[in-house]
């Protein structure tokens, strides 16, 4: 039997009896999904362990053992040995053309780097550091031929860093106001969650990852009170959510997902700590097999 665990959440901030001044609700884009209408997949994997039974879903969504595969390990401090490595779990798989790309940012746009994609049916975004990721790729020709391969009918994949990729706003995993350390997120405060524009594979969200294991909510409840209308995913280790065109997200894998919702008006903290207040903010857990939708 499905389940999915609904639990409200009320955080509170030792704050004045004075009126807030009210943050507007985010206007959700038209399209959940960008490139609109996609007929592809999104596979997005919060992180360590990547079982074989999980992996096999993701081949499945790019053609099986017949799949073309391009790892992109850009996100990696060790291009070679990130792509050698996931280029070998693949073939041992099953799969029969998987390779790596490895060329400096300069180069990501020439012929012979754009020609890589030709006839791609999956993508797969290493882990590492998602700011190096975005460096390398934002704005580039390469990506929007990504977007193409997506649009038409391939999957889209990526692990820890490649996951946080996947939304339009993105987390870098560093602290603003915080000063007990870049990194810790022991508070929810204002300001104190830095975020980049990530590759807006999914504009209605804002992606985490190695979330449970790690306790990272603190950080994603902070987003969602500072952008009221967006859902908050958070993905576990050894796990996915699989995005069908339609917007619809499948949990696969041995652990679960975190959905927090905040769909109302909250205020701007007047506490001089900064320490954010949100009322009715909705916590839904799902493991695998149950799905949500965007």
């Amino acid at each position: 039997m499905l389940f999915a665990l609904i639990a409200t959440v009320t955080l509170l901030s030792c704050c004045t009896a004075e009126k807030k001044e009210q943050l507007p609700v985010v206007e959700k884009s038209a399209s959940l999904l960008f490139p609109e209408n996609p007929k592809g997949h999104l596979f997005i994997i919060g992180g360590g362990e990547r079982p074989d039974s999980l992996m096999m879903k993701y081949l499945a969504l790019g053609g099986g053992t017949d799949a073309k595969i391009l790892i992109v390990p850009f996100a990696s401090g060790d291009i070679v040995d990130t792509g050698e490595y996931q280029e070998e779990q693949f073939k041992e798989m099953g799969c029969k053309e998987v390779s790596y790309i490895n060329c400096t940012k300069e180069d990501i746009d020439t012929e012979e780097s754009l020609g890589r994609l030709e006839g791609v049916t999956a993508i797969f975004f290493s882990g590492g550091d998602q700011n190096n990721l975005t460096a390398y790729l934002a704005g580039t020709k390469f990506l929007e031929k990504i977007r193409d391969i997506y649009k038409e009918g391939g999957v889209i994949g990526g692990t820890s860093a490649g996951a946080a990729v996947m939304s339009k706003i993105m987390l870098t995993g560093q602290e603003g106001v915080n000063g007990e350390g870049s990194g810790d997120f022991k508070v929810i405060k204002a300001g104190n969650v830095q975020t980049a524009d990530g590759f807006g594979f999914i504009n209605s969200a804002i992606v985490d990852q190695h979330f449970i294991y790690r306790k990272r909510e603190n950080r994603l409840i902070t987003l969602v009170i500072e952008n009221p209308g967006l859902k908050g995913i958070g993905i576990d280790e050894a796990t996915a959510i699989i995005v069908a065109p339609d917007g619809t997200c499948t949990v696969a894998g041995q652990s679960a997902v975190m959905l927090f919702e905040n769909d109302q008006m909250t205020n701007q903290p007047d506490n001089e700590e900064g320490y954010l207040s949100a009322k009715n903010i909705r916590l839904s857990l799902y493991t695998s097999g149950e799905s949500f939708t965007l």
